[in-house]
């Protein structure tokens, strides 16, 4: 019988919630010309149509450990698969300019303290089943490791230095107002002129 602990359900549940959060901001906010790509939604739909189908097959057989096992796996490709383009991309730019480094460390974080806890429930149990009985998860944890530590060596030791620094021009941007004063409290107070141009005056 495979383990399944409580804070396994917690963490699936919050990868869900977070994930839909995700997904709900993508569709709300402004993204530019970014756009998915045709590998991740032939991936997404094969996907999808496998648990269709397994989900079919294990309810004519009532075979729900299989179809568990079957989610399992899934979950471990998709892991395996998720990871790499950052990782490539990285490589391709020789930077890891842009790329947020802390949630790396929170999940390499997690990882070992996933592995941490199965030695510990081992050790007390004076049982492996932890590991032999659920190899998807103890999967999942090693390639997160395996990847989380690709990632932490390129950002601090193959690409420390190729990071863009803020020019002076994009200084002047950031310190820019937001809101042009009208010519009269640009008088009156002092105020640091806007170099905003109306459509008329372009």
């Amino acid at each position: 019988m495979i383990p399944v602990a409580a804070n396994d359900v917690a963490f699936s549940i919050h990868s869900v919630i977070l994930n839909l959060i995700i997904l709900s901001q993508i569709s709300m906010f402004e993204r530019g010309n970014q756009k998915f790509s045709n590998y991740a939604i032939a991936i997404v739909v094969v996907v999808w149509f496998s648990v269709a189908v397994c989900f079919f097959i294990a309810l004519h057989s009532q075979s729900w450990l299989w179809l568990i096992s079957i989610f399992n796996t899934i979950q471990a490709v998709m892991i395996l698969i998720k990871y790499f383009p950052q990782a490539f991309m990285n490589f391709l730019r020789k930077s890891t300019d842009g790329f947020s480094i802390g949630s790396v460390l929170l999940d390499f974080s997690g990882g070992v303290f996933n592995y941490s806890q199965m030695l510990v429930q081992s050790k007390d149990q004076g049982s492996w089943v932890n590991f032999y009985g659920n190899i998807g998860k103890v999967f999942i944890s090693l390639v997160s490791i395996f990847y989380d530590s690709i990632l932490m060596c390129q950002h601090y030791v193959m690409y420390p230095d190729n990071k863009k620094g803020l020019t002076s021009k994009n200084s002047e941007e950031i310190n820019r107002p937001l809101v042009c004063e009208s010519p009269i409290d640009q008088q009156t107070k002092g105020s640091v002129k806007c170099s905003y141009q109306s459509p008329a005056e372009v």
